[in-house]
């Protein structure tokens, strides 16, 4: 077992993780990077598809308003291009597939009228919920309900019903009934309104990075050198006065800090000594993942740009709810981005890949016609498959957990720090709310100097 000495250990070397060691390392603290993959990235990864080009099966966009993320991917010597939307938007229902422009599918004038309103109130909510303490907020009383309830009391029709529970599988990969609607109130406040989730051009799916976001943790890795350690899965951390100890698979670390910067339902599986407070343990055991398959079905050419459509859809019907034309800048290949995602995902963990890849190429070919039946390649990621990761996109709250037990979320306990895009206040879950995580996290252990916080 390698013995390390160092000023701080940070578990996870995502974005939030590398991020935190990025920040300390600027101003002079030694770090180490202990990585349970065998790769830097985290809930990013690149997956190449030949001629030096590749799909994302990991988080692949970024928006306006983001500025960490976009400021960081400028600074690496990354740079952007526009999600592919030109053309019209396809939604389907109820066996029936109808074309239509702009983010909300126009099926009937109720169901516009009532999904019109719902955002607004949701909107309303959510500017008077703190996404530093949405627990003390005074909607905190929503968390005792979930989002599903909160639809049924206010949306009517069946229509528009369906399309709010696309915007809920869309942005949290579960369903409506698994999340507290206070949770869905603070995601929205970190992000500024659901338009900017659901948005494609100017909001949260505006941009793609130019070679896969996984480059920007590559670059981030490439500064720190020999900081980061793969395959070293953390098991136990340890902590008495000043010191901290950190046992991964052939390592054992002590340092003064250690920030854990993985998902909370991964961190709970970590064993610590003392135990966690009751708060925080709670909180590891009601913080779920979501549920999401991402696919991607590969053609010669992205056939349905010339047929006049974007490439975007989306499925009431299921089991596919959300399609995106994920072809490279140039266009070539054509790449159609779609994701089982809350309990389609679930369901379809259990079948094998050439049954997943066939209820996708079906489901494809109900939209944009037989030629999507037959990709010429089909690749995927069953993200609570993966060791590491248990599920994406990330980590939710089901109801009463936000009162109970939120915040423990980010709050240190003695030498251990907390990131990870979950513990964000600014677009929480998000690319860019891991990198404000691990920034934090870093300016806690600078405040600090070589003592625990608490």
């Amino acid at each position: 077992m390698d013995s390390l000495e160092t000023d701080v250990v940070v578990v996870g070397a995502g974005l939030a993780g590398l991020s935190a060691a990025r920040a300390l390392a600027a101003q002079g603290r030694s770090v180490a990077v202990l990585e349970a993959r065998d790769r830097v990235g985290g809930r990013t990864v690149n997956e190449p598809i030949g001629d030096g080009k590749i799909v994302e099966l990991g988080g692949q966009w970024v928006g306006p308003g983001q500025d960490r993320i976009l400021g960081l991917i400028s600074e690496l010597g990354l740079e952007t291009f526009p999600t592919f939307g030109d053309g019209l938007n396809l939604i389907e229902r109820r066996g029936k597939v109808r074309d239509y422009r702009g983010t909300i599918p126009k099926l009937n004038p109720v169901a516009l009228a009532e999904v019109g309103m719902a955002l607004k109130k949701i909107d309303r909510l959510a500017a008077k919920v703190d996404p530093e303490r949405p627990w003390a907020s005074e909607h905190a009383h929503l968390d005792r309900i979930t989002f599903d309830t909160w639809m049924r009391r206010n949306v009517r029709t069946a229509a528009a019903r369906d399309l709010m529970r696309l915007a809920i599988q869309a942005v949290w990969a579960a369903e409506p009934e698994d999340i507290s609607m206070l949770h869905m109130l603070f995601y929205v406040s970190s992000a500024g309104s659901l338009d900017l989730l659901l948005d494609a051009e100017g909001g949260a799916q505006d941009s793609r990075v130019t070679g896969g976001t996984q480059l920007i943790s590559n670059r981030m890795a490439d500064q720190l050198g020999d900081s980061i350690y793969l395959e070293a899965p953390v098991r136990r951390i340890l902590w008495s006065g000043d010191r901290v100890f950190v046992l991964a698979d052939g390592i054992q670390a002590t340092a003064a800090h250690v920030v854990v910067a993985i998902p909370p339902a991964l961190a709970g599986r970590i064993s610590y000594e003392p135990p966690l407070p009751p708060a925080r343990d709670g909180l590891t055991q009601r913080m779920i993942q979501g549920s999401v398959i991402k696919t991607m079905s590969i053609y010669p050419e992205p056939f349905w740009r010339s047929a006049g459509y974007s490439g975007q859809a989306t499925s009431a019907d299921g089991p596919i709810s959300v399609v995106f034309d994920n072809s490279p800048p140039d266009g070539s290949p054509g790449v159609l981005l779609a994701f089982f995602e809350g309990k389609a995902a679930r369901d379809a963990a259990g079948l094998t890949r050439g049954e997943r890849g066939q209820i996708v190429a079906d489901c494809l070919a109900r939209l944009f016609g037989e030629r999507a039946a037959r990709p010429d390649n089909y690749v995927e990621k069953v993200w609570a498959a993966d060791e590491w990761t248990r599920g994406c996109y990330g980590g939710y709250l089901p109801p009463g957990a936000w009162t109970s037990h939120g915040h423990a979320l980010s709050e240190a306990i003695g030498p251990i720090h907390w990131a990870g895009a979950e513990t964000a206040t600014h677009w929480a879950g998000y690319m860019e709310g891991a990198i404000q995580s691990g920034r934090r996290a870093a300016t806690e252990i600078l405040s600090a100097g070589n003592e625990g916080t608490r």
